[in-house]
């Protein structure tokens, strides 16, 4: 997919900077237009800077970054079975296939009740930060629960956002992208991932 120079030139700036600084996607990109002094540029789409952070990750990542993928789909895992009452989906660039082992994992739970998820880690003893995202369209912001998970296959702790959803929001967030790649997963599609990396 390409763009004007300048905007697939903030791409592959703010490709390098996801990979080699873990800079989540919106901060990647408006370092890139910063340090490139192409402050009139249009930022990339998602799907534009997707392809650039491919690109460099098979060019300077092919041998480390598959195995540091299905260890944050493990994480994934573990958390989704954990919290399965809450119809967890996976997304973000561990769903999508571009993480490495700087990348936070990104898990959205679908509730009825937006405190029930909460609840249930205050239950397990589970310590967590709270923070929120902007709601698209407006409206009170999106809860996400932050907690951390031990990798034993990555010898680190591995960050895991819980962004708490309406349930009624399942239905959107099911939509794919103009390539018709879903921009989530959920606990059968994830366990599937798995085992075809397995067999791989």
């Amino acid at each position: 997919m390409k763009g004007h120079p300048d905007t697939a030139e903030i791409a592959a700036a703010a490709a390098r900077l996801i990979v080699e600084e873990g800079l989540d996607w919106g901060a990647a990109k408006k370092r890139a237009q910063r340090d490139l002094g192409l402050r009139r540029a249009e930022l990339p789409g998602n799907e534009l800077l997707e392809d650039e952070v491919r690109a460099y990750l098979d060019l300077y990542f092919a041998d480390t970054q598959p195995a540091e993928l299905a260890a944050l789909r493990r994480v994934a895992l573990a958390w989704m079975q954990r919290l399965a009452e809450f119809r967890p989906h996976l997304a973000g660039a561990v769903w999508r296939g571009t993480a490495t082992r700087l990348s936070a994992v990104s898990i959205d739970l679908y509730c009825d009740d937006s405190k029930a998820a909460e609840l249930a880690l205050v239950n397990e003893r589970v310590d967590y930060d709270t923070d929120a995202l902007p709601r698209e369209g407006g409206g009170e912001p999106v809860p996400v629960l932050t907690v951390a998970s031990r990798s034993a296959e990555l010898g680190d702790v591995v960050t895991v956002h819980l962004v708490v959803r309406d349930h009624d929001d399942l239905r959107g967030a099911l939509k794919p992208d103009a390539r018709g790649r879903p921009w989530r997963g959920d606990l059968a599609a994830v366990e599937r991932l798995l085992a075809v990396e397995g067999a791989a």
